[in-house]
This record gives structure tokens, sequence and C-alpha cells, in this order.
């Protein structure tokens, strides 16, 4: 649930580098070289993909004339890729909040984790008109693979998401949970509180969620 994660995916040869990079604080290609056993060429290839992506970054050595020579360690974005996949722990934080006996902490650390995940979204979000947000936030979305599409037709522009973002983590009781999460997400995201106009528990083809109409 993390929207900084990187959403292009990286090569299975490329994680081998990911990997090495991870174990060491930085590595020049020699090293490199050694501990992959493939030449520096591929290694310089892998690593000019890494750089592309964001998930390397480099630093130059001192040194004396001839080409210059880098260090190479990985990004904050190339320690979250590299790491283990946090799905089984967010599976069983789920499931722990949605098992708490006491329905009111349920609530509040729901919308703790809708407010903290919304404002990352926020801060990727430009200061426009609020159409214009829920068009950036359906993009947003749609790269974490959330099948989001946001339409200004009517009288209030609304973002539709045509399937349960997170279907690992809900149940039959625990569908109304997300709904209430992605409103309380979506709301923190674009400034503007939000409603769950339909919903697709209620016989609707997707989840609407729509500005709440000015008092």
């Amino acid at each position: 649930m993390n929207p900084t994660q990187p959403t292009t995916d990286v090569r299975q040869v490329d994680r081998q580098l990911l990997d090495q990079l991870r174990r060491h604080e930085s590595m020049v290609i020699a090293d490199l070289v050694d501990a992959m056993g493939v030449t520096a060429t591929a290694v310089r290839q892998r690593i000019d993909r890494m750089l592309e992506m964001g998930l390397v970054q480099r630093t130059k050595i001192n040194g004396g004339r001839g080409r210059p020579s880098f260090a190479y360690m990985l990004s904050p974005a190339g320690h979250r890729q590299a790491g283990a996949d946090p799905g089984q722990l967010a599976v069983a934080m789920w499931q722990a909040i949605s098992e708490l006996p006491d329905p009111e902490t349920r609530k509040w650390l729901l919308q703790r984790v809708a407010q903290r995940v919304g404002a990352e979204y926020r801060e990727q979000l430009a200061d426009s008109s609020l159409a214009d947000r829920m068009d950036s936030m359906s993009h947003l979305l749609a790269e974490k693979r959330i099948l989001a599409e946001f339409s200004n037709e009517g009288s209030l522009p609304v973002l539709d998401v045509h399937a349960c973002p997170y279907p690992d983590l809900t149940d039959e009781g625990q569908r109304r949970d997300m709904c209430h999460l992605e409103q309380e997400m979506l709301s923190e995201a674009l400034g503007q509180p939000m409603e769950l106009s339909r919903c697709q528990l209620d016989g609707h083809s997707c989840c609407q969620f729509a500005p709440v109409p000015s008092q």
C-alpha cells in the first residue's frame, strides 16, 4: 500500500545486482563483476537500467587521470524494491485490525492507515482543481494496478473503482471495512471529503466515489 513503491517491473537478471548492493554499503564495477560472475559490460548494462529506474545511485571516486570511477549503492526506492515482499505481513496486520473487538479502536486504526496512505498520494498531486486532482489520482491508482477511472460527465466528478484493490485482504466480513478505508484515503489524498455513492456490494457495476456535496 505504499504509493512510492517503484511501478516498473525489475528483470530477474537485475535482481541479482540489487541483492548484491543490498549486502554492501557500496560497490564498484570490479566488485560486482567478481560477485556476480558476469562481464563488466553486463554489469554496466544492468547498472544503467537501475540508474534510469531510480533504484541505484552512484558517487564519484576521486582518482587519477583517465576514465572516472564510481561507487554504486541502492537508493531508498532500491531498498524498498530489493526488500522482502510485505504482502504476508500486510495480510496479517489487516486481519488483526479487523478482528479487534472494540469497533471504535478498529475505526481509529483504519482511519490512521487511510490518512497515511492518502497523505503520500497527496504529495504527488498538483495544486489544481478537484477534477484535475481526481483525474491525476486515477492515473496514480492505475499505476498500482488498481482499476480506477475518472469521469466528469455528470453534475459532479466521480472516480470509479472497478474491482476490490486488495482481494487477498478481504473476506465476506471485511469488505465494508475496505470500502471505508478507500473512502478515507481518497478524502485525505484529494483534500476533499469523498463519499461512496455506489458500491459493488449493493449490486452496482463498480464502486463510485464522489465529492460530498456542499451544504
